[in-house]
């Protein structure tokens, strides 16, 4: 329950945060005012001593949020990428939570696979190792199918996850409410539904089925992209904690020095993990969201591979056109037609202004263009962004949270590959693609069919629904009289032909 009493669970944080001198840092990362710092203050130094120590050989802020356990690990892989929430240096210490985490006993993921699957390991694995990868949710064993002995990866959520997520997601809740009433000007950042979406986000990985269905999904909208591969899961020795899918041979995304000498292309392989995302979101509005160098490999023959479906995103048809519009904008130095997106779209209010906000974008677009990509700063744009955004009322987009994040993150994987790549050129041609395929004139003739779908379908219903509207129609008019029949006849006959002409222009588009 989102109550008082999760105050105690916060002073035990803020004093975690106090002890490990996390406190600071993490105020100066955002420029907290004095009003946040002193109530910071007052919840932590007190009680510094009932703080967990952490590791000492950790950063402050990563020690401070490691000792609290997987929900705030998790909530900081996730806020690693918002430098909007939490300022760029900060993310920056943030993203060294993606590293490898401490595993749990061997003997207890086996207790809890033959749990799960109602038969002891050895009868189903030949083989089966310690964990060779862990982190803040479950931790992954490398095994052999004792059937067909195919090397298969298994995949375990770590015991008693569910309620701890549940217990410390309660108290983020509850700081986000706080946060909105002491410091009314973060409410542009919707703390609170940033909250709800991280819940949402962290429920889907807590269930490996839905990751399981996920793989099952991507794998079907990606079979004929080029260069890209995706290990299938194993319904039949899966289940809800645990998940078992082909193992993933090749070398770490993020191990660049070994890339460079198995002799791969490292510009390709910046360009084709920023292509591929983009194709994902904007061909299939649905993508993987947590693309950061942990979940990539590159195989031998030079395909990236892709594993962690925990966390996937997924966008509408109409918030693709806009996002790819933006983009597109952005590719083409057109910053009237960005800001024109922004305001019919409504991430923009309508009182502001249209043209300065144009300007604004112009300022924040023009240092990308004619620079050498490795001179420019991603902080200060990404700081003068947020700033503009703040200026003009925009507010936190929910649905576009895992999209923008990602983006983040897939951009900080192809400049490790290639420091000097250029992101806008690397975009362009997807982006293009996208937009041709989606506003042409295809695309008119689709929204049309799915028109006359639409009409097609509700066909039969078409007589009653405008019976019924003549009927309360007349009632009001005159309540005593019913409608005459003629009229009513009419309107079925109107409303037949609507239903007939919509099923024959379904037939033609079809």
């Amino acid at each position: 329950m989102r109550g008082p009493h999760n105050l105690w669970r916060l002073i035990r944080t803020g004093a975690t945060f106090q002890r490990t001198g996390a406190m600071g840092a993490a105020l100066d990362a955002v420029d907290a005012p004095p009003r946040l710092r002193l109530a910071a203050r007052m919840l932590g130094w007190p009680f510094a001593w009932l703080g967990y120590k952490g590791d000492p050989a950790l950063p402050p802020i990563t020690r401070a949020i490691t000792a609290l356990g997987p929900a705030y690990i998790k909530f900081g892989q996730i806020m690693s990428t918002r430098a909007d929430v939490v300022g760029v240096e900060l993310a920056d210490q943030l993203r060294m939570l993606q590293d490898r985490l401490p595993p749990f006993s061997t003997d207890v993921a086996r207790t809890m696979i033959a749990t799960e699957l109602r038969q002891p390991v050895e009868a189903l694995f030949s083989e089966f190792s310690d964990p060779v990868a862990a982190a803040s949710i479950a931790q992954v064993h490398h095994a052999r199918r004792a059937d067909t002995g195919q090397e298969v990866a298994v995949k375990v959520l770590r015991p008693g996850i569910e309620a701890a997520f549940r217990r410390d997601i309660d108290a983020f809740h509850f700081a986000a409410g706080l946060i909105e009433r002491l410091l009314p000007q973060s409410r542009r950042l919707r703390p609170r539904d940033v909250i709800a979406h991280f819940e949402s986000v962290v429920t889907g990985e807590l269930d490996l089925r839905l990751e399981a269905a996920s793989a099952s999904q991507y794998i079907e909208n990606t079979a004929q992209d080029q260069g890209f591969a995706l290990p299938s899961p194993h319904w039949d020795l899966s289940g809800r904690r645990v998940l078992t899918s082909d193992w993933a041979e090749g070398l770490p995304m993020g191990d660049v020095p070994a890339l460079r000498e198995a002799g791969h292309d490292l510009h390709g392989l910046a360009e084709r993990v920023l292509q591929l995302f983009l194709r994902h979101a904007l061909r299939d509005g649905f993508f993987h969201a947590d693309m950061h160098q942990g979940n990539l490999k590159v195989a031998a023959s030079g395909d990236i591979i892709a594993y962690d479906f925990g966390i996937m995103g997924q966008i509408d048809a109409y918030t693709r056109r806009i996002y790819a519009e933006i983009l597109m904008g952005f590719i083409q130095r057109d910053y009237h037609r960005v800001a024109r997106v922004h305001f019919e779209a409504g991430y923009v209010p309508r009182d502001r202004d249209e043209a300065a906000f144009a300007r604004a974008l112009r300022a924040v677009g023009e240092p990308i263009f004619g620079a050498d990509a490795s001179r420019i700063s991603m902080a200060s744009l990404l700081g003068y962004l947020f700033e503009v955004t703040e200026r003009f009322g925009m507010q936190t987009r929910t649905e576009l949270i895992l999209l923008q994040r990602t983006m983040v993150v897939v951009e900080g994987v192809a400049r490790s590959l290639d420091p000097n790549i250029n992101i806008w050129q690397a975009a362009r041609p997807v982006v293009e693609d996208y937009i041709r395929d989606a506003l042409g004139p295809r695309a008119i003739g689709r929204d049309l069919h799915l028109v006359a779908q639409t009409i097609s379908r509700y066909g039969p219903l078409l007589p009653r629904i405008v019976d019924q509207v003549l009927w309360d129609m007349a009632r009001r008019e005159a309540p005593e009289t019913p409608p005459p029949s003629h009229d009513r006849s009419r309107l079925w006959l109107g409303g037949a032909a609507l239903a007939l002409g919509g099923i024959a222009l379904g037939a033609m588009l079809g």
